[in-house]
């Protein structure tokens, strides 16, 4: 007689809501595909578009090739620079070697962009609260001559940095920071330098503020929170670290659900699943699946509140027709 199946253990997953694609990254591979679809193939891009392997991957199926720097596009390429923005002189070399151009900066990080240019024009240092390194960071410091921006990694950097002239300062930042992290630094800021001008409107844009948000509202009935997201996505590391901040025990970013360590399930009766802002919903939905082949699910959903920001898609250029 056959034995009996092993019952699966019960689980909850809290699933939190908003998470995933936000607006700039859809506008990002909107204007990848659009650009393959009016010019065929190849089509180039300068760095990932986005922070995640498969979205890549998925463009590079339909004929994008990724460089990393213009001299690698052939004369007469069409190149689309990423969501993260570029620094100028990035599109001045294009029209130099006159390049077929997109740009798919975020509407949101080009909004820091004019943010830092308006501050310098008015004889302000600019004090940029961000990662080094991190592309964002790299094309914002690059609108404006070197020397202009000083980056401001920490509460220590903003307790320790030297400006030329306290009563002329102003600051930024990057926009997919931890919330509570920028707070704490530029509070520090403010409190040596109360003349400083800060931005119109906050950089942190609102799908981090929101993603962020649903993360802290699960983590604390978590005894584990996965986070589905690039190890260089600078907003995905963030809610792993929101997760812990907000109480749950542990909480590890993974690409997809072959990264998922199974041991980490021991004891667990409650798991938190987010996605970064750049991780496709359907590697969620196989999370999700990988979990239920193992346990009993029960799946709550858990929404802070709804998104409904679409940038639009600008005309991409179209490679002069061969006669």
């Amino acid at each position: 007689m056959p034995s009996a199946e092993i019952a699966r253990p019960p689980l909850t997953v809290l699933l939190a809501a908003p998470r995933g694609f936000c607006a700039g990254v859809d506008r990002a591979i909107a204007i990848v595909r659009q650009a393959i679809r009016d010019n065929g193939a190849p089509v180039y891009v300068r760095h990932e578009i986005v922070h995640n392997r498969h979205v890549v991957d998925e463009l590079k199926d339909l004929g994008a090739i990724f460089v990393e720097e213009l001299d690698e596009v052939p004369d007469g390429g069409l190149v689309v620079f990423s969501a993260h923005g570029v620094p100028k002189e990035v599109p001045h070399e294009a029209k130099r070697r006159r390049l077929l151009y997109a740009d798919a900066t975020c509407p949101l990080v080009s909004k820091v962009h004019r943010e830092v240019e308006r501050h310098h024009k008015t004889g302000c240092t600019v004090l940029l609260i961000g990662h080094a390194g991190h592309p964002e960071v790299i094309g914002t410091m690059g609108q404006v001559p070197e020397g202009s921006v000083l980056l401001i990694e920490t509460v220590e950097d903003a307790k320790t940095v030297v400006v030329p002239d306290a009563g002329r300062i102003a600051y930024s930042t990057q926009t997919t920071l931890s919330v509570a992290d920028t707070a704490d630094i530029v509070s520090a800021l403010k409190a040596r330098f109360p003349r400083l001008e800060g931005p119109r409107n906050e950089d942190i844009c609102y799908a981090t503020t929101n993603r962020q948000q649903a993360v802290a509202a699960i983590a604390p009935e978590a005894d584990l929170v996965l986070i589905v997201g690039a190890p260089n996505s600078s907003n995905s590391k963030r809610l792993v670290e929101v997760a812990l901040k907000a109480g749950s025990s542990r909480s590890e970013l993974i690409q997809n659900e072959g990264e998922i360590d199974w041991a980490w399930f021991k004891d667990v009766r409650t798991v938190g699943l987010s996605a970064g802002a750049s991780a496709p919903e359907r590697l969620v939905d196989e999370v999700i699946a990988a979990i239920r082949d193992r346990f009993a699910v029960e799946i709550v959903e858990r929404r802070i509140s709804d998104e409904n920001v679409f940038f639009r898609a600008p005309p991409t250029p179209r490679r002069p027709a061969l006669v």
